[in-house]
């Protein structure tokens, strides 16, 4: 409850205590004078309540309850609705918003809740795991959402969703890049999203390699993202493409030693980092390597795609930027905005290619 005035803790507290005494809850009174009240209640089922009365005007009620029935849901809302009622026959026309947050469900068997790019918790609509394992990189979950299909999460960060096909087009130059008869090099992409659309354009050859790419992730996507990965992944050859599970960076310095040079490189492998001080964090030294171990394999009128981060993290967006012009070739770049679904958030993706010089 926010007040349009300051609150009478006293008042407030008498108010509330009957609603909680009711429940059989035992009451304990922390009053720190001039910082206001906080109320606990204790049920002998081991349900809680917290009241939380600050002076300028905010009552806070939290409310833990172990209940697995719609009956001991609707005794929570009963309770809540009483203390609602109760703050409007005392404060009458004084209150200026009233908010009720839905319940966070804690230690359930299936976890709900993923932190997004910029820190906000999202709670999706998850209703089964489908998949499961630790591989020696990295946990591996593909959840099933109502709402977004089968969602890829490794190390806790939702990857891709069968509902994400904007990421893939996205990185992949929004359908204004014509691949046929191109040769292509991706750079993570375990999920087989990008190499499935990819090969329905018709490349020359496109090699799909990354630094750990996991063998474990494959063999779950090929599984259980077919609408994403199609049946690209069922072999690791076909007619225009190969998949190599290797370490990406000495493949890298292979193909720019033998002189391999290729029409675009898809970087898939990680987001920007969020970390502010590029100089001493490592996964910005992996991805300064890799955009300039790229450039030495992208032909001179070549394109490189790779994916952003979150458009509100925009320290990190510009250190990215400023990067480029760090590597031993000059470049330039566009980038774009889109809507990727399973994220709920907006999603950057750049496009760089090598500065022509005049001869």
């Amino acid at each position: 409850f926010s007040l349009n005035l300051a609150a009478d803790c006293n008042a407030i507290l008498k108010a509330l205590q009957p609603i909680f005494q009711e429940q059989g809850m035992t009451e304990t009174v922390h009053n720190w004078e001039d910082h206001g009240y906080l109320v606990t209640y204790i049920k002998k089922n081991g349900s809680f309540a917290n009241l939380r009365i600050h002076p300028h005007g905010l009552v806070l009620v939290d409310l833990q309850s172990y209940n697995d029935d719609m009956k001991g849901r609707e005794e929570v809302d009963q309770l809540l609705n009483k203390v609602e009622e109760r703050m409007k026959e005392l404060i009458h026309g004084n209150i200026k918003r009233v908010k009720r947050l839905p319940a966070i469900l804690r230690g359930g068997v299936i976890d709900r809740y993923w932190p997004t790019a910029d820190g906000r918790l999202v709670e999706y609509d998850i209703d089964e795991v489908v998949y499961d394992e630790d591989s020696p990189f990295q946990n591996i979950k593909i959840l099933h959402s109502k709402q977004f299909g089968n969602i890829l999460i490794l190390s806790g960060d939702v990857n891709l969703a069968e509902s994400d096909l904007a990421y893939t087009q996205a990185i992949m130059g929004s359908g204004k890049e014509d691949y046929t008869g191109k040769e292509v090099l991706i750079l993570g992409g375990g999920d087989g999203g990008i190499l499935y659309e990819i090969v329905k354009l018709k490349p020359k050859m496109v090699t799909m390699v990354a630094s750990n790419i996991d063998q474990m992730v494959i063999d779950g996507c090929k599984k259980h993202m077919r609408k994403t990965c199609g049946d690209v992944l069922d072999n690791l050859k076909g007619d225009c493409y190969q998949v190599l599970i290797e370490d990406c960076i000495p493949v890298l310095k292979r193909y720019a030693k033998e002189g391999r040079m290729f029409d675009y490189v898809i970087n898939d492998l990680t987001a920007v980092p969020i970390s502010t001080s590029p100089e001493e964090d490592s996964t910005w030294e992996f991805l300064r390597l890799i955009l300039d171990l790229s450039m030495k394999v992208l032909k001179q009128d070549g394109k490189y795609f790779t994916q952003g981060n979150c458009i509100n993290l925009t320290d990190a967006l510009a250190l990215y930027e400023e990067q480029l012009s760090r590597l031993y070739c000059p470049v330039e770049f566009s980038k774009e905005t889109v809507c990727v679904p399973s994220y709920m958030e907006l999603w950057v993706f750049y496009t760089i290619w090598k500065k022509q010089t005049d001869i």
